[in-house]
């Protein structure tokens, strides 16, 4: 089902603008460039509109938040709504403080996302105005299991169709959804949890995904989400003795590189509710 989706992106090399947090700045990059498209950073005011002019998607992640790139990630939101380009939000951390949760609010408020993607303590604190999101890592209590998986595709749906747009809520078990279909995906490692930025490296993928499937925003990111977890998989088994969370991150992105789409179709597991 992703193959298309995933050899459209290599097709395209769409470019992405990145207004993200400096702290996985280099891996985002490095993971567009992996999955076959170009990325750009780019976050002063004077600079953000005319940049995300010449892209296909645009990628505001708010996970290092001051006064100066919040009016960046405004203008470009609006500069890349207007040109009818696509826009994911990843709202880092929203629930832990309230200029994170009121910064998240406000984008949402002003522009027409066309993907969000968090973990379930970040999209419930969308949903309901506050939370109790760990620093930037869900509450434990928040998860999505097999127990309350019915519970949770329903709630997710509803954000959907709440803020019109592709949710992807990412954790043990991820669900993408447009609010009427809702991908249940399976793919993935625990050990992702100990890497910094493989959620703010699929926010980004998941800008070229569905700058390169204009047309299928849900399917391409669902198979963005499944790309990054069999990339974990896939460079888990590569590990050896002494290796740590560092080798982990590069042999993610190495997968990423050496992915195709025959590969994604055949190791994405998922289900549609």
């Amino acid at each position: 089902m992703f193959k298309k989706t995933f050899d459209n992106v290599r097709k395209s090399c769409p470019l992405v603008h990145n207004i993200t947090n400096y702290v996985t700045v280099n891996d985002v990059a490095n993971v567009i460039l992996a999955c076959g498209a170009s990325p750009i950073m780019a976050d002063d005011r004077t600079e953000v509109e005319e940049i995300t002019s010449i892209c296909s998607a645009l990628n505001i992640n708010i996970g290092t938040l001051n006064e100066r790139t919040i009016e960046s990630m405004l203008l470009a939101g609006k500069k890349a709504q207007s040109l009818g380009h696509k826009i994911v939000l990843d709202p880092v951390g929203a629930g832990a403080s309230a200029l994170r949760t009121n910064t998240a609010k406000e984008l949402i408020q002003n522009i027409q996302f066309s993907v969000i993607r968090g973990n379930i303590s970040e999209i419930k604190t969308i949903a309901l105005g506050n939370g109790t999101t760990k620093g930037v890592d869900a509450d434990i209590s928040d998860a999505v299991t097999e127990d309350n998986l019915e519970k949770s595709v329903a709630f997710v749906k509803e954000v959907a169709q709440k803020n019109k747009c592709v949710v992807a809520v990412t954790g043990a078990i991820d669900l993408v959804s447009d609010g009427t279909k809702c991908f249940v995906i399976r793919n993935g490692r625990a050990e992702m949890g100990k890497i910094t930025g493989t959620g703010c490296q699929l926010s980004g993928m998941t800008a070229a995904f569905i700058a390169a499937n204009p047309d299928d925003t849900l399917t391409a990111s669902a198979a963005a989400v499944c790309a990054m977890g069999l990339a974990g998989e896939l460079a888990w088994k590569k590990m050896a003795d002494g290796d740590g969370n560092s080798t982990y991150r590069n042999r993610i992105i190495d997968a990423i590189c050496n992915m195709t789409g025959d590969t994604l179709d055949e190791g994405a597991k998922y289900e549609i509710k």
